[in-house]
């Protein structure tokens, strides 16, 4: 349980559809997922597959159910690049700002400390100011961006990379 009385607990088969309904919001309202349109519910599976022998979470509130999630999964799949990992986590829109970020955030950094991550990326739009400034503010520094290789809604976008070092 957290300060703000969620729960944060491994992702679960039956998170698929508030998990998807997450997800698709950012997709239609922004810039924080990439895809143009929503992604079925079936894509979960795919999504969880993935992150298969690395941490995952769901972040859940007493009245309203799951209300965010997040992952941790491999950077690379070469043995050299084992210790790094790439993170993504969502919030509900109503819920952000909250603090609910940095629980989710200090989470996953923990369970990959635990299985011996040393470092997490992010990979982040250049048009998300909230998400670049967030990262910056935990710890976060930019260490390569891909200038105008995005568009979405007919605007380009850079694709920032952010690094943390955990251990």
């Amino acid at each position: 349980m957290t300060e703000s009385g969620c729960l944060i607990r491994p992702l679960a088969p039956s998170d698929q559809i508030p998990v998807m309904d997450i997800f698709n919001y950012y997709v239609e309202n922004g810039f924080a997922a990439y895809p143009e349109r929503p992604f079925p519910y079936e894509f979960y599976e795919r999504m969880l597959a993935g992150t298969q022998g690395y941490p995952t979470a769901a972040l859940e509130s007493p009245q309203d159910g799951v209300i965010g999630f997040g992952f941790i999964k491999p950077y690379h799949p070469m043995p050299a690049f084992r210790q790094t990992a790439e993170i993504s986590y969502f919030i509900r829109a109503e819920y952000t700002r909250l603090g609910l970020g940095n629980q989710m955030l200090n989470y996953l950094i923990a369970e990959g400390a635990r299985i011996g991550i040393t470092n997490i990326l992010a990979q982040i739009c250049s048009l998300n100011e909230p998400s670049l400034k967030f990262h910056q503010t935990h710890g976060f520094q930019e260490c390569g961006r891909f200038l105008g290789v995005g568009q979405k809604k007919q605007t380009r976008f850079d694709v920032v990379w952010m690094q943390r070092r955990i251990a």
